[in-house]
């Protein structure tokens, strides 16, 4: 099932309401019979799906599993069939594992989660490799539900005491893959990022749980860079960095209904890490709640020269509840301003749109954009902004920053 085809099943009506012009009275019939087609296309798969019980496979409940779940992995991808690994109710310890798509036939691989996956106890383990569930070159895998536990706060701990400390691993990663389906998943107390999506197409993350402390060093919660046509839905990020974070190289994004909080808020960035950068493009976020995060919607480069860009961003139908920064373009970003470049950066910022955002910002300034004097923001619109401060008005901040605003815009914008 591709991306469009998830979508419409969560918005049926979205195609004519947001894309076309006129209503023609055929359009929600030509729709719904789509909709049956494609789901009795679903079941019929589902029906004939091989199943795989990792405890046939030797899983045992308590115990290191890792070899059982490999074991089940490349069974199902000698098939030509689809398969479901089943992992049922239950406790099961998993050291890092990697499944590669490479020499895989089957292109219709289904997790399905009942139970939970925990991490080594000992943060070492963990703490020196670069993820401990990663798909590599894989197509068409799903996973369903389920709780991966990777008992993360071992590591921060250390971390907090002490500069000798392994980096982390982020929790689950996929690299290189397409077609991918995540849903129903809880992750908690990642060491590092909890879910990666890296050189991907056609991804669709939806209604999955994402728990660490607020205080929890580099946690995020999704993380998407050099991919395309990424959807992400319907989830709760409650985390110590950003909610969700969008790298270099990244296009035809759309986010919608995330609650986050706590958190860094839904981050375009950091960029400017290298001089040859590919850009951020088409990307929309939609009808997201922050709750006390240090920011909402924001957009992070470092001041150092580079090649990147973002272009045609939408930021629509946000609510803050108590956001320290609200609306934010930060072309100077340097944490703890420890080992900041101390340039301008070269990054190119043009068309972003902000609109229907409203609620309270938790300081006096809740529009902030602070752009590079060597490449200011161009194009930036505020349509129909409400925030307010300690039930007054707000303040708004702009250096180097060009755009215009329309409707009724609290604060008053400063362009």
């Amino acid at each position: 099932m591709n991306q469009i085809s998830f979508y419409l099943l969560q918005n049926p009506m979205a195609k004519i309401s947001n894309h076309s012009s006129f209503h023609s009275p055929f359009q929600p019939t030509i729709i719904l019979l789509a909709l049956v087609i494609l789901i009795s296309h679903t079941i019929r798969r589902s029906h004939s799906a091989n199943l795989l019980n990792i405890l046939d496979f030797g899983a045992i409940r308590g115990y290191d599993s890792s070899q059982a779940i490999h074991r089940a992995w490349a069974v199902a991808c000698k098939s030509e069939e689809s398969t479901i690994v089943y992992i049922p109710k239950g406790r099961f310890l998993v050291q890092p594992i990697e499944f590669h798509g490479g020499g895989c036939h089957n292109e219709d691989i289904s997790f399905h989660i009942d139970g939970a996956l925990i991490g080594p106890p000992d943060y070492r383990i963990l703490g020196n490799v670069e993820s401990w569930l990663s798909f590599v070159e894989v197509n068409g895998v799903s996973l369903t539900g389920g709780v991966l536990y990777a008992n993360g706060e071992a590591l921060w701990s250390c971390k907090f005491s002490t500069t000798h400390c392994p980096v982390g691993a982020r929790t689950l990663s996929f690299r290189d893959s397409n077609n991918i389906r995540i849903r129903g998943l809880m992750s908690r107390n990642s060491q590092l990022f909890h879910i990666v999506i890296n050189g991907c197409k056609n991804v669709l993350v939806e209604e999955v749980n994402v728990m660490a402390a607020s205080n929890s060093p580099n946690t995020d919660g999704i993380h998407v860079e050099t991919s395309t046509h990424v959807t992400i839905i319907d989830s709760t990020i409650q985390t110590g960095d950003d909610c969700i974070s969008i790298g270099p190289g990244s296009y035809n994004i759309w986010i919608q209904r995330i609650r986050c909080g706590p958190g860094h808020g839904i981050s375009i960035g950091s960029l400017a890490h290298n001089m040859n950068e590919p850009g951020v493009g088409n990307v929309t976020v939609s009808k997201a709640i922050f709750y006390g995060t240090q920011n909402g919607l924001r957009i992070k480069s470092w001041a150092r020269p580079s090649t990147g860009f973002v272009y045609g961003v939408q930021f629509l139908g946000a609510t803050m509840h108590n956001v320290q920064n609200p609306i934010l373009i930060d072309q100077h970003y340097c944490p703890n301003n420890i080992n900041c470049p101390g340039q301008e950066s070269g990054i190119k910022i043009s068309n972003i749109i902000y609109k229907d955002i409203v609620g309270t910002s938790a300081t006096p300034i809740a529009i902030k954009f602070d752009c590079s004097s060597k490449n200011p923001c161009n194009g930036i619109r505020l349509e129909d902004v409400r925030l307010t401060y300690q039930n007054e008005e707000a303040k708004s901040s702009c250096e180097y920053a060009k755009g215009k605003t329309l409707g009724l815009v609290q604060p008053e914008g400063c362009f």
